[in-house]
């Protein structure tokens, strides 16, 4: 393999990595739990002092579960999926919560960007169409950030189209 056809020395038309939003960090989830902490137990006190101990309890198990929902939700965030585009390959690698990947390797001439759109709402899915096949990408993000993707994945795909362009020194 000649140094004018490896695929290495190819430049990076476009490279992104894609996460889900998280609105909460990991600051405000100290916060919020210490604040819903001492609500509940304020709230329990008062139930135990009137009498009621079993609620008590309940107000522990409140607590709990929204623990336990926000770790979940912590845990999805570890998803991501990167996208690159060169002249020669189309690779997307997808990242799921628990850490398995899976990786496509597809020419960019043969993907088509298809956008799934909503009067009100704008762009609500996204897929790259191959031979009979499409590969959603970017589940996670929201209508603006979909829309924003999709035209900068478009102009690379259309960049690629043209074929790669060298500058050749002498």
């Amino acid at each position: 393999m000649s140094a004018d056809n490896d695929p290495v020395c190819e430049p990076t038309l476009f490279s992104a990595t894609l996460t889900p939003h998280r609105s909460l960090s990991r600051k405000g989830f100290v916060v919020l739990m210490a604040a819903v902490g001492i609500v509940s137990f304020i709230a329990g006190m008062a139930f135990l002092i009137a009498g009621a101990w079993p609620v008590f309890g309940f107000f522990g198990l409140d607590v709990l579960l929204i623990y336990w929902a926000f770790r979940a939700n912590y845990r999805a965030a570890a998803e991501y999926e990167q996208v690159m585009v060169t002249p020669s390959e189309l690779k997307v690698r997808k990242v799921s919560a628990k850490g398995k990947a899976r990786e496509w390797t597809l020419n960019p001439l043969w993907v088509r960007l298809e956008r799934e759109t909503h009067e009100e709402f704008g762009v609500q899915k996204l897929f790259l169409a191959f031979r009979d096949r499409r590969l959603s990408i970017g589940h996670f993000l929201s209508p603006d950030e979909k829309d924003s993707f999709s035209t900068a994945l478009a102009a690379a795909l259309s960049e690629a189209g043209r074929g790669p362009t060298r500058t050749v020194l002498t």
